[in-house]
């Protein structure tokens, strides 16, 4: 597994190996020695699994930017299996230097790469084609609760969507009317 990491410190992009030929390929999707090896070679903390999830998504679906407050903060392994998604993390860890920052990457069933973000990131996505399926492990369960929201559209985050093109952005009406950055 190739790990690539980021501008912001604990956001990971994952490449694993990928076997192919005339037949097709195969790939280790997960491991839990390398993720771990991987994560402590650079001083991060090592997460437990607790719950996977999976979306289908249509070309121009947005999707957050969700997160959960502590104690139900949640770390996330995410990647596209078909389709394509521009993927984005944003920092909302209050004592890091790079709080408010974001970062982004696409995922795809062709490139097969993977995005870690741990907890105190808020996480959204948008589908770049019909039917995307998106998969993620996340490290806690899900808290209605605890569930928070920032507006996908914030002018102070300012984040490339990588939407040109697209004739149609479509947005929960929950979505829409999630909190600005400014007020998490």
């Amino acid at each position: 597994m190739n790990v690539i990491e980021t501008k912001i410190k604990g956001l990971l992009i994952l490449e694993p190996k990928v076997f192919g030929d005339d037949r097709g390929w195969f790939m280790e999707s997960f491991n839990q020695k390398a993720f771990e090896q991987a994560l402590q070679e650079r001083g991060l903390d090592v997460p437990q699994f607790v719950q996977d999830n999976h979306s289908l998504s249509q070309k121009g679906v947005l999707r957050g930017l969700h997160f959960q407050k502590a104690p139900f903060a949640q770390g996330k392994l995410v990647r596209v299996v078909q389709g394509r998604a521009w993927d984005v993390a944003v920092d909302i860890r209050e004592d890091s230097e790079t709080y408010g920052q974001w970062f982004g990457v696409e995922l795809s069933g062709e490139n097969h790469k993977q995005f870690w973000i741990p907890e105190g990131f808020a996480h959204g996505f948008v589908a770049l084609e019909d039917n995307t399926q998106f998969l993620y492990k996340a490290t806690n369960y899900y808290n209605k609760a605890s569930e928070r929201a920032i507006i996908w559209n914030d002018e102070d985050l300012a984040i490339d969507w990588q939407v040109d093109g697209l004739v149609e952005i479509l947005v929960s009406e929950k979505d829409l009317e999630a909190n600005r950055f400014s007020s998490i």
